[in-house]
């Protein structure tokens, strides 16, 4: 799912820890992040963030784990108003 706010976009994740490789994938409705990372200390949570830091070009200090710091589902708020990043979003997270 994704929702678009007044901050920016939230998307519902569900993360896979201690994969091969970091990548997004999806499966029908559900997008999945797998994560080359144990969840341990919230070590899974720093990837992920890091992870998509990197893959949509937005600081780690403008994404959010909103719901689920020791779940697997997660929620996620990409604090942005940046048009090009927003588009970026889209594509790859909404269906």
């Amino acid at each position: 799912m994704v929702k678009k706010t007044t901050d920016g976009i939230i998307i519902n994740i569900r993360i896979s820890p201690n994969a091969k490789k970091n990548e997004i994938i999806r499966d029908g409705e559900i997008i999945k992040i797998k994560i080359a990372t144990q969840p341990i200390d919230g070590k899974a949570n720093k990837t992920l963030i890091e992870f998509l830091s990197k893959n949509f070009k937005i600081p780690k200090t403008s994404i959010k784990i909103l719901k689920g710091e020791t779940s697997k589902e997660k929620t996620i708020l990409f604090m942005t108003q940046d048009p090009e990043k927003l588009n970026l979003l889209n594509k790859t997270f909404a269906q």
